[in-house]
């Protein structure tokens, strides 16, 4: 799509994994998203993440896409969500502040059509099973929102739990 250092990431990822790993496979009509992180300092309009997602709208229908911009995080976080947001440098920076750990991975296909895979944090709780809160953005409150609208432990039995602190 030309979106520069795109990444699908977060919790397409983890439904993926985890449905095959944990639950009952993976059932793509339940995924609520497909998040398309990419990074592009020099356009910050929400205008461009519009554009984009429609573009993947476009080009594969049928998809829950939501492209964001990591750079331009900053300039809408607070609004939306409470919580203020220091500027991104890279979209690493940025996956790296995903609400859980086990969502801080993003995957894409390079030019020769091989996986690449971003963990900023490492895949040990993606593959381990475990749901645990990433501190650095995400409030106790928020974090205890999600994983009661989320029920990791009814979703997939067999994932470990750590009540956020």
């Amino acid at each position: 799509m030309g979106l520069p250092d795109a990444w699908v990431g977060a919790g397409v990822i983890r439904d993926l994994v985890w449905g095959e790993l944990y639950g009952s496979g993976f059932q793509p009509s339940a995924v609520r998203d497909v998040d398309v992180a990419y990074f592009d300092p020099d356009d910050l309009r929400r205008e461009r993440d519009d554009r984009a997602t429609r573009e993947l709208c476009d080009a594969w229908p049928g998809q829950p896409w939501e492209a964001k911009n990591q750079a331009a995080v900053h300039t809408w976080y607070e609004a939306k969500f409470g919580d203020p947001v220091a500027p991104l440098r890279s979209v690493a920076e940025a996956i790296a502040t995903w609400p859980e750990t086990a969502t801080t991975v993003g995957v894409r296909l390079d030019e020769s059509g091989e996986i690449q895979v971003l963990a900023p944090l490492g895949l040990e709780d993606l593959m381990g099973g475990v749901w645990r809160r990433n501190p650095v953005r995400i409030s106790l409150e928020r974090s205890l929102e999600r994983l009661a609208r989320h029920r990791p432990a009814d979703r997939w039995p067999g994932v470990q739990v750590i009540p956020p602190t």
